[in-house]
Protein backbone atom coordinates (compact mmCIF):
# COMPACT_ATOMS: atom_id res chain seq x y z
CA UNK A 1 0.00 0.00 0.00
CA UNK A 2 3.05 2.58 0.82
CA UNK A 3 6.02 2.78 -0.37
CA UNK A 4 8.80 3.48 1.78
CA UNK A 5 11.66 5.84 1.41
CA UNK A 6 13.70 4.56 4.33
CA UNK A 7 17.21 6.58 3.60
CA UNK A 8 18.95 7.60 7.10
CA UNK A 9 16.16 6.00 9.27
CA UNK A 10 16.24 4.19 12.44
CA UNK A 11 15.19 0.85 12.53
CA UNK A 12 13.71 1.31 16.03
CA UNK A 13 10.45 1.47 17.58
CA UNK A 14 9.88 4.86 19.19
CA UNK A 15 7.84 5.01 22.49
CA UNK A 16 6.21 8.46 23.02
CA UNK A 17 2.75 8.32 24.31
CA UNK A 18 1.70 11.47 26.26
CA UNK A 19 -0.59 10.86 29.15
CA UNK A 20 -2.99 13.22 27.81
CA UNK A 21 -3.49 11.03 24.58
CA UNK A 22 -4.66 8.19 26.76
CA UNK A 23 -6.92 10.65 28.70
CA UNK A 24 -8.57 11.55 25.17
CA UNK A 25 -9.38 8.27 24.18
CA UNK A 26 -10.63 7.50 27.28
CA UNK A 27 -12.93 10.27 27.37
CA UNK A 28 -13.59 9.61 23.92
CA UNK A 29 -15.26 6.21 24.10
CA UNK A 30 -17.17 7.83 27.15
CA UNK A 31 -18.53 10.46 25.27
CA UNK A 32 -18.90 8.61 21.59
CA UNK A 33 -22.64 7.70 22.82
CA UNK A 34 -23.95 11.18 22.21
CA UNK A 35 -22.01 11.56 19.03
CA UNK A 36 -23.91 11.55 15.54
CA UNK A 37 -20.69 12.14 13.17
CA UNK A 38 -17.21 12.15 13.47
CA UNK A 39 -15.37 14.66 11.88
CA UNK A 40 -11.51 12.40 11.31
CA UNK A 41 -9.17 15.20 10.09
CA UNK A 42 -5.81 14.03 8.32
CA UNK A 43 -2.76 16.29 6.70
CA UNK A 44 -3.49 15.93 2.98
CA UNK A 45 0.27 16.20 2.65
CA UNK A 46 0.59 12.44 4.52
CA UNK A 47 -3.00 11.17 3.98
CA UNK A 48 -1.64 7.40 5.10
CA UNK A 49 1.03 8.60 8.36
CA UNK A 50 -1.46 11.02 9.58
CA UNK A 51 -4.47 8.71 10.00
CA UNK A 52 -4.95 7.31 13.76
CA UNK A 53 -4.28 4.06 13.72
CA UNK A 54 -6.41 2.48 16.53
CA UNK A 55 -9.27 5.30 15.69
CA UNK A 56 -11.95 2.91 14.97
CA UNK A 57 -11.37 1.51 18.64
CA UNK A 58 -12.98 4.93 20.03
CA UNK A 59 -15.40 6.21 17.31
CA UNK A 60 -16.91 2.33 17.30
CA UNK A 61 -19.54 2.19 13.89
CA UNK A 62 -20.81 5.98 14.14
CA UNK A 63 -20.82 8.01 10.33
CA UNK A 64 -17.86 9.65 9.51
CA UNK A 65 -16.17 11.96 7.05
CA UNK A 66 -13.04 11.91 6.50
CA UNK A 67 -11.52 15.45 6.06
CA UNK A 68 -7.69 15.81 4.29
CA UNK A 69 -7.03 19.34 5.50
CA UNK A 70 -4.30 21.53 3.85
CA UNK A 71 -5.09 20.50 0.19
CA UNK A 72 -3.49 23.76 -0.83
CA UNK A 73 0.16 22.19 0.29
CA UNK A 74 0.04 18.96 -0.87
CA UNK A 75 0.85 17.47 -4.13
CA UNK A 76 -2.46 17.03 -5.86
CA UNK A 77 -2.03 14.15 -8.04
CA UNK A 78 -0.42 11.42 -5.11
CA UNK A 79 -3.03 13.02 -2.82
CA UNK A 80 -5.37 12.24 -5.08
CA UNK A 81 -4.70 8.56 -5.33
CA UNK A 82 -4.91 8.42 -1.48
CA UNK A 83 -8.53 9.96 -1.55
CA UNK A 84 -9.61 7.14 -4.52
CA UNK A 85 -8.14 4.76 -1.93
CA UNK A 86 -10.18 5.55 0.89
CA UNK A 87 -12.93 6.00 -0.92
CA UNK A 88 -12.77 2.84 -2.39
CA UNK A 89 -12.67 1.83 1.93
CA UNK A 90 -16.17 3.38 1.90
CA UNK A 91 -15.16 6.67 3.55
CA UNK A 92 -16.92 9.24 2.55
CA UNK A 93 -13.75 12.02 1.72
CA UNK A 94 -13.58 15.86 1.73
CA UNK A 95 -10.34 18.06 1.06
CA UNK A 96 -10.19 21.14 2.61
CA UNK A 97 -8.12 24.20 1.84
CA UNK A 98 -8.61 26.09 4.81
CA UNK A 99 -6.52 29.17 3.29
CA UNK A 100 -9.75 29.66 1.20
CA UNK A 101 -12.44 27.91 3.29
CA UNK A 102 -12.94 25.62 0.48
CA UNK A 103 -15.60 22.64 0.78
CA UNK A 104 -16.69 23.68 4.05
CA UNK A 105 -20.25 24.35 2.64
CA UNK A 106 -20.00 21.54 1.42
CA UNK A 107 -18.98 19.33 4.72
CA UNK A 108 -21.61 21.32 6.53
CA UNK A 109 -24.51 20.04 3.96
CA UNK A 110 -22.91 16.72 3.85
CA UNK A 111 -22.81 16.63 7.35
CA UNK A 112 -26.94 17.86 7.61
CA UNK A 113 -27.35 15.30 4.81
CA UNK A 114 -26.06 12.35 7.20
CA UNK A 115 -28.90 13.19 9.37
CA UNK A 116 -31.67 13.19 7.17
CA UNK A 117 -33.09 9.92 8.13
CA UNK A 118 -32.68 10.26 11.74
CA UNK A 119 -34.28 13.80 11.95
CA UNK A 120 -37.45 11.87 9.65
CA UNK A 121 -37.38 9.36 12.64
CA UNK A 122 -37.94 11.90 14.93
CA UNK A 123 -40.74 13.79 12.78
CA UNK A 124 -42.46 10.30 12.46
CA UNK A 125 -42.65 10.31 16.08
CA UNK A 126 -43.63 13.42 16.82
CA UNK A 127 -40.36 14.73 17.92
CA UNK A 128 -38.42 17.92 17.35
CA UNK A 129 -35.31 18.14 14.94
CA UNK A 130 -32.20 18.42 17.37
CA UNK A 131 -28.43 19.95 16.57
CA UNK A 132 -26.05 17.28 15.17
CA UNK A 133 -23.23 16.22 17.06
CA UNK A 134 -19.87 16.16 15.60
CA UNK A 135 -16.72 14.98 17.45
CA UNK A 136 -13.51 16.32 15.77
CA UNK A 137 -10.49 13.74 15.89
CA UNK A 138 -6.94 13.83 14.44
CA UNK A 139 -3.62 13.58 15.24
CA UNK A 140 -1.57 16.64 16.38
CA UNK A 141 -1.01 19.72 14.21
CA UNK A 142 -3.30 18.61 11.34
CA UNK A 143 -5.28 21.78 11.87
CA UNK A 144 -8.25 20.60 13.48
CA UNK A 145 -8.62 24.04 15.58
CA UNK A 146 -7.66 25.58 12.20
CA UNK A 147 -10.97 24.07 10.37
CA UNK A 148 -13.29 24.23 13.52
CA UNK A 149 -12.62 28.43 13.24
CA UNK A 150 -13.40 28.43 9.96
CA UNK A 151 -16.60 26.34 10.29
CA UNK A 152 -17.76 28.85 13.32
CA UNK A 153 -16.60 32.12 11.79
CA UNK A 154 -14.79 32.98 14.34
CA UNK A 155 -11.70 32.24 16.86
CA UNK A 156 -12.86 29.92 19.38
CA UNK A 157 -10.30 27.38 19.52
CA UNK A 158 -6.10 28.04 19.89
CA UNK A 159 -4.40 27.41 16.50
CA UNK A 160 -0.40 26.63 16.40
CA UNK A 161 1.97 25.10 14.30
CA UNK A 162 3.08 22.64 16.69
CA UNK A 163 1.65 19.63 18.44
CA UNK A 164 -0.24 20.09 21.48
CA UNK A 165 -2.56 23.46 21.08
CA UNK A 166 -5.65 21.53 22.46
CA UNK A 167 -5.75 20.13 25.52
CA UNK A 168 -8.99 19.33 26.87
CA UNK A 169 -12.42 17.86 25.04
CA UNK A 170 -14.66 21.36 24.36
CA UNK A 171 -18.13 21.70 22.80
CA UNK A 172 -18.17 24.43 20.38
CA UNK A 173 -21.77 25.21 18.48
CA UNK A 174 -21.20 25.91 15.13
CA UNK A 175 -25.03 27.18 14.04
CA UNK A 176 -28.54 26.23 15.29
CA UNK A 177 -27.90 22.70 13.45
CA UNK A 178 -24.55 21.60 14.44
CA UNK A 179 -22.05 21.55 17.84
CA UNK A 180 -18.77 20.32 17.48
CA UNK A 181 -16.81 18.45 20.54
CA UNK A 182 -13.31 19.29 19.64
CA UNK A 183 -10.20 16.99 20.81
CA UNK A 184 -6.97 17.06 21.57
CA UNK A 185 -4.48 15.66 18.82
CA UNK A 186 -4.03 11.89 19.68
CA UNK A 187 -1.72 9.49 18.52
CA UNK A 188 -0.64 5.62 18.90
CA UNK A 189 1.22 4.33 21.59
CA UNK A 190 4.28 3.14 19.76
CA UNK A 191 5.74 4.21 16.20
CA UNK A 192 6.52 1.11 14.92
CA UNK A 193 6.96 2.34 11.55
CA UNK A 194 9.86 4.44 11.16
CA UNK A 195 8.83 5.86 7.80
CA UNK A 196 5.97 6.90 9.52
CA UNK A 197 7.37 8.29 12.56
CA UNK A 198 9.40 10.10 10.69
CA UNK A 199 6.67 11.85 8.25
CA UNK A 200 4.86 12.55 11.36
CA UNK A 201 8.12 14.51 12.59
CA UNK A 202 8.82 16.34 8.86
CA UNK A 203 5.09 17.23 8.59
CA UNK A 204 5.54 18.70 12.70
CA UNK A 205 2.75 16.17 14.07
CA UNK A 206 5.07 14.98 16.53
CA UNK A 207 7.40 17.09 19.30
CA UNK A 208 10.68 17.92 17.75
CA UNK A 209 12.52 16.74 20.98
CA UNK A 210 11.22 13.26 20.07
CA UNK A 211 13.51 12.97 16.45
CA UNK A 212 16.94 14.37 16.33
CA UNK A 213 16.82 17.01 13.64
CA UNK A 214 19.58 16.63 11.82
CA UNK A 215 18.00 13.55 10.97
CA UNK A 216 14.70 14.71 10.45
CA UNK A 217 15.91 17.69 8.53
CA UNK A 218 17.97 14.60 6.02
CA UNK A 219 14.86 12.41 5.81
CA UNK A 220 13.11 15.57 4.43
CA UNK A 221 15.76 16.11 2.24
CA UNK A 222 16.05 12.23 1.03
CA UNK A 223 12.10 12.78 0.29
CA UNK A 224 12.21 15.72 -2.03
CA UNK A 225 14.76 14.11 -3.29
CA UNK A 226 12.93 10.97 -4.19
CA UNK A 227 10.07 12.42 -5.55
CA UNK A 228 10.30 16.00 -5.63
CA UNK A 229 14.04 16.89 -7.46
CA UNK A 230 13.40 19.99 -8.88
CA UNK A 231 12.00 21.62 -5.08
CA UNK A 232 15.85 20.15 -3.84
CA UNK A 233 17.33 22.24 -6.85
CA UNK A 234 15.17 25.66 -6.77
CA UNK A 235 14.74 25.85 -2.53
CA UNK A 236 18.74 24.42 -1.87
CA UNK A 237 20.67 24.82 -4.88
CA UNK A 238 21.43 20.93 -4.92
CA UNK A 239 21.23 18.67 -7.92
CA UNK A 240 21.21 15.15 -5.80
CA UNK A 241 21.88 14.38 -2.12
CA UNK A 242 24.94 13.77 -1.30
CA UNK A 243 24.29 10.64 1.48
CA UNK A 244 28.01 9.71 1.16
CA UNK A 245 29.62 12.82 2.67
CA UNK A 246 26.06 14.76 3.50
CA UNK A 247 28.13 17.84 4.63
CA UNK A 248 28.95 18.63 1.30
CA UNK A 249 24.72 19.40 1.09
CA UNK A 250 24.71 20.86 4.14
CA UNK A 251 27.03 23.07 3.23
CA UNK A 252 25.52 24.02 0.08
CA UNK A 253 22.50 24.82 1.75
CA UNK A 254 24.05 26.86 4.36
CA UNK A 255 25.80 28.84 2.09
CA UNK A 256 22.57 29.23 -0.29
CA UNK A 257 20.40 30.03 2.48
CA UNK A 258 23.00 32.51 5.04
CA UNK A 259 23.34 29.73 7.47
CA UNK A 260 26.65 31.23 7.66
CA UNK A 261 29.02 31.86 11.14
CA UNK A 262 31.80 34.04 11.91
CA UNK A 263 34.43 32.75 10.04
CA UNK A 264 32.44 31.35 7.00
CA UNK A 265 31.92 28.39 8.62
CA UNK A 266 28.46 26.62 8.03
CA UNK A 267 25.72 26.83 11.07
CA UNK A 268 24.49 22.77 11.09
CA UNK A 269 21.68 23.59 13.69
CA UNK A 270 20.37 26.57 11.73
CA UNK A 271 20.37 24.86 8.77
CA UNK A 272 18.39 21.47 10.09
CA UNK A 273 15.80 24.28 11.42
CA UNK A 274 15.69 26.23 8.26
CA UNK A 275 14.61 22.54 6.59
CA UNK A 276 12.21 21.49 9.28
CA UNK A 277 10.89 24.97 8.86
CA UNK A 278 10.57 25.27 5.16
CA UNK A 279 7.63 22.22 5.85
CA UNK A 280 6.45 23.52 9.00
CA UNK A 281 5.57 26.92 7.67
CA UNK A 282 3.92 25.71 4.31
CA UNK A 283 6.42 27.56 2.70
CA UNK A 284 7.85 24.05 0.34
CA UNK A 285 4.41 23.43 -1.33
CA UNK A 286 2.98 20.68 -3.60
CA UNK A 287 4.34 17.48 -1.40
CA UNK A 288 2.86 14.25 -0.68
CA UNK A 289 4.95 12.16 1.68
CA UNK A 290 2.83 9.28 1.31
CA UNK A 291 2.93 7.40 -1.58
CA UNK A 292 -0.37 4.96 -2.90
CA UNK A 293 0.08 1.73 -4.99
CA UNK A 294 -3.45 2.16 -6.72
CA UNK A 295 -3.52 3.90 -10.12
CA UNK A 296 -5.27 7.58 -10.47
Amino acid sequence: MIENNDKGVNKSVINWYPGHMAKTKRLISENIKLIDVVYEVIDARMPYSSKIKDIDTYIKDKKRILIMNKFDLCDIIETGKWKKYYENLGYTVICTNLEQNTNLNNLISLTNQIMTDTNLKREKLGMTKRKTRVLVVGIPNVGKSTLINRLVGKKVANVGNKPGVTTNLNWIRVNNDIELLDTPGILWPKLDDNIVAYNLASLTAIKEEILPLDRVSIYILNTLDKYYNNILKERYGIDKVNNIDIEETLNIIGRKRGCIISGGEIDYDKVYNVIINDIKNGIIKGITFDRCDIDE
